[in-house]
């Protein structure tokens, strides 16, 4: 298995210290913080581990990002049991460090039921396989860059993403806040557990959403600060993250130095498996 998933896997199993809390270890991928994703799914990861057998999976959840997350201390999740009724579950969580909450997380889990369904259908563009994967590092624009900036771009990920519109970082232009990208796990995750799957697809989804919001703006990534502010995700079916999926992300606004983003993730096939919805720092540095 590729070495880049296996460090991913490692990451997600947390370290039981006492009921109700956990302690994960942090990876540094280029950011002046840690990744939004890793967190996230961390906590995903906590919630369920109080979770009885039986009692579902995981149908939404809502998160904030408080504070930066130190990459080189580790993470520590304390998990309220909130609610445990006949279908549903609800799961607060606390993630601290250095004394502090760095992120706090509400995730609700349902006892699967049959019921009235419908979708969205998935928008027309090019298969994966028509398209050629980003790689920051071929991209001798990105040498140009700042060294901090460059190393973040050009960190070599768990997931490879496919996008449809061009990747333009040293010289954007103002186009439509759209983006469509697929992606998939670098290798077959060796697992066909469906909250494994879902813990990793809440790490991928904070790739790309603020990206769209960006787009009209045509302002160099140098000149950026960018930080989540909150995120909020929705499962809608079950899906494996080794299989390609497309993440499908407008914004419809921006101000206040803010920009909000809203995602939808269809399997190639066109099931709609998720929803996502973020809004995120997006400061102009003089």
């Amino acid at each position: 298995m590729d070495v880049r998933l296996v460090d991913l896997l490692k990451v997600l199993e947390l370290e039981p210290l006492e009921v109700n809390l956990f302690r994960g270890e942090s990876r540094d991928i280029g950011s002046p913080q840690v990744f939004g994703g890793q967190v996230l799914g961390q906590a995903l990861v906590a919630a369920y581990k109080t979770l009885e057998e039986g009692r579902g999976d995981c149908h939404s959840l809502h998160a904030y990002f408080l504070r930066r997350g130190d990459f080189n201390a580790p993470i520590v999740y304390q998990v309220d049991r909130s609610r445990d009724g006949h279908s549903f579950s609800t799961r607060n969580v606390t993630a601290i460090q250095h004394g502090q909450q760095i992120f706090t997380l509400a995730a609700s889990f349902q006892v699967a039921e049959e019921g009235l369904e419908h979708a969205a259908t998935i928008p027309e563009v090019p298969p994966p396989e028509a398209l050629a994967p980003y790689l920051a590092e071929a991209d001798e624009r990105i040498l140009t860059l700042p060294d901090p900036v460059r190393r973040f771009l050009a960190h070599s990920r768990p997931f490879e993403f496919r996008p449809v519109q061009p990747m333009r970082f040293v010289d954007p232009q103002p186009s439509a806040p759209v983006k469509q990208v697929w992606f998939k796990a670098v290798d077959r995750v060796p697992s066909d557990d469906l909250q494994l799957h879902r813990c990793l697809l809440a790490y991928v989804s904070d790739y790309n959403l603020l990206d769209a919001a960006l787009r009209p703006h045509g302002v160099p990534f140098m000149r950026l600060q960018l930080a989540s502010i909150d995120h909020a995700m929705w499962f809608h079916r079950p899906c494996r993250v080794d299989d390609w999926l497309l993440y499908a992300v407008d914004s419809p606004s921006a101000s206040g130095s803010r920009g909000f983003s809203r995602g939808s993730i269809y399997t190639r096939d066109g099931v709609l498996i998720a929803s996502t919805a973020q809004e995120g720092l997006m400061r102009v540095r003089s």
